[in-house]
């Protein structure tokens, strides 16, 4: 009870060295390659996910944007194994630091951009200027809108950070909560270890949605600058 509410998201290390590039690197271990000619069964769900979110997302792309699934395919099942990784007990989840998100948003962001300026300028810098816009509000709008598209890889990263770690301190919360009150009053821990269960369930979803989210908000920026 003692342990401080944090203490789970600092990034862990030995002899000082910080042990989080093994811990990213981890998923490659149970995202395995097929080895035979027919595929076990966990191989065939993670080929029929990787088909239907793949069909999902980059229907609406053309040529050049479709170049991305590979890297798009390879976001979405990174940040969903390491938020589902971050939800077994005493591990740790990458996506909870937010320096992290924003070098993973700041990259694919700024790729989508120059991508956008390099092949459509024209298209790209008709954002900042909506058409049939009065011309007193023009120079407002224009750093409204330049504000607003240095704010989306921003976004992108605080918006994966705070979920994660609001349902992350919400089940140690929860948790020690129903420790506590298992030597008090047993119907009461029982109650609460039941809600504690359902918020459990609750984050695996959470950790499914916020990769899709994270991903999908990237395959947009990229559909409107291809």
């Amino acid at each position: 009870m003692n342990e401080n509410l944090f203490a789970t998201f600092i990034t862990p290390t030995i002899m000082g060295i910080t042990t989080l590039p093994i811990i990213m690197l981890f998923p490659c271990l149970i995202l395995t390659t097929p080895k035979r000619w027919l595929p076990n069964r966990i191989q065939t769900l993670q080929i029929w996910l990787i088909r239907l979110i793949t069909k999902q997302m980059m229907t609406m792309h053309n040529k050049q944007g479709r170049t991305w699934t590979l890297m798009l395919m390879s976001l979405i099942l990174f940040i969903a194994s390491t938020n589902l990784l971050g939800l077994l007990p005493y591990s740790f989840t990458p996506t909870t630091q937010l320096s992290m998100n924003i070098g993973m948003a700041i990259p694919l962001w700024l790729g989508t951009v120059i991508m956008g300026f390099r092949n459509k300028p024209k298209t790209s810098l008709a954002h900042f200027l909506p058409q049939g816009t009065p011309t007193p509000l023009i120079p407002m709008l224009i750093i409204i809108e330049t504000i607003s598209l240095f704010i989306q890889p921003l976004a992108l990263a605080v918006r994966l950070t705070a979920n994660i770690t609001a349902g992350h301190l919400l089940i140690h919360l929860i948790g020690s909560a129903t420790l506590a009150l298992s030597s008090i009053n047993m119907t009461v821990s029982t109650i609460t270890f039941t809600i504690l269960f359902l918020l459990t369930i609750l984050e695996l979803a959470v950790a499914m949605i916020q990769a899709y989210v994270f991903t999908l908000l990237v395959s947009l920026y990229l559909h409107d600058n291809s």
